[in-house]
């Protein structure tokens, strides 16, 4: 493990792509993180927030298996919790209330996402 800035953090993931949530809960773990998820879908993306008081930061795939994230995208937003949007998606599909949130584009390595939630946490 190597100095990070996301060492000791809880992260939630969130992201429907199997193999890409895995790579990132992999190597958010390697950079010293705590991984809460990943969830697959939006009930238990909900779920997890719901039932986890201390995340620090949140990687949002925009689309889960057809359903958008953005009713936890507001929950979390109204805890204050940085947040980083990664989708196939135009930015057009984000809502106006996220148009300062960050967002990587898919496809996109797992270290650019992180490095992207280190700084969007870094800006709070």
């Amino acid at each position: 493990m190597t100095s990070s800035p996301l060492n000791t953090c809880r992260i939630l993931v969130v992201e429907d792509e199997y193999l890409l949530a895995d790579e990132l809960h992999m190597e958010l773990e390697r950079v010293g993180a705590t991984v809460v998820g990943p969830a697959a879908g939006l009930s238990e993306a909900l779920a997890l927030i719901n039932a986890t008081p201390d995340i620090n930061g949140v990687v949002l795939d925009a689309n889960l298996k057809g359903e958008m994230v953005f009713p936890a995208a507001e929950l979390l937003q109204d805890r204050d919790i940085p947040i980083l949007f990664v989708s196939g998606y135009d930015a057009m599909v984000i809502p106006p209330r996220f148009k300062e949130t960050p967002r990587c584009e898919k496809p996109i390595g797992v270290r650019r996402i992180i490095d992207a939630l280190a700084r969007a946490m870094d800006r709070r």
